[in-house]
């Protein structure tokens, strides 16, 4: 899956009503977008888990040899906890804001590993890099 790919079915998935039964699409999304990251440093995917979870896996795997990528780090491991939460019997309302927030978390990450792939300073400081608000900036006042 292209990360064009990946970001246009967020889109959708953020634009509709949440729904817990997302959560293992989402959680997928996250693990494509990881796959893209490694792909792009010219390895193979792992198929491993960590602690349960593929997404831990190549979180771990795209963070080697580039410390910056630990900026996700924690991005991950929420997207994660969300889908552990909706695997627990909840009230509808709160599963409802459970997969709120896990679309909202794997967008998150998607932007951060698509804007790294621009910007490899991105995550050196923070998410709001500088390099990167330049471009969007200069892309922003071209309209």
């Amino acid at each position: 899956m292209e990360l064009s790919d990946i970001g246009h079915r967020l889109d959708e998935l953020i634009a509709k009503p949440a729904v817990p039964d997302d959560a293992p699409e989402l959680l997928a999304l996250g693990e494509h977008t990881l796959e893209q990251w490694v792909i792009a440093k010219g390895k193979e995917p792992t198929e491993d888990l960590r602690e349960g979870f593929r997404l831990l896996a190549l979180h771990r795997q795209g963070a080697d040899k580039d410390p910056s990528f630990n900026a996700c780090r924690e991005t991950c491991r929420e997207l994660v906890y969300h889908f552990n939460l909706l695997t627990l019997p909840t009230p509808d309302e709160q599963a409802e804001q459970y997969a709120r927030m896990m679309a909202l978390v794997a967008n998150h990450l998607f932007l951060f590993v698509s804007g790294k792939m621009e910007t490899e300073q991105l995550g050196v400081f923070c998410c709001a890099s500088k390099p990167l608000r330049e471009t969007v900036d200069v892309k922003d006042n071209a309209h």
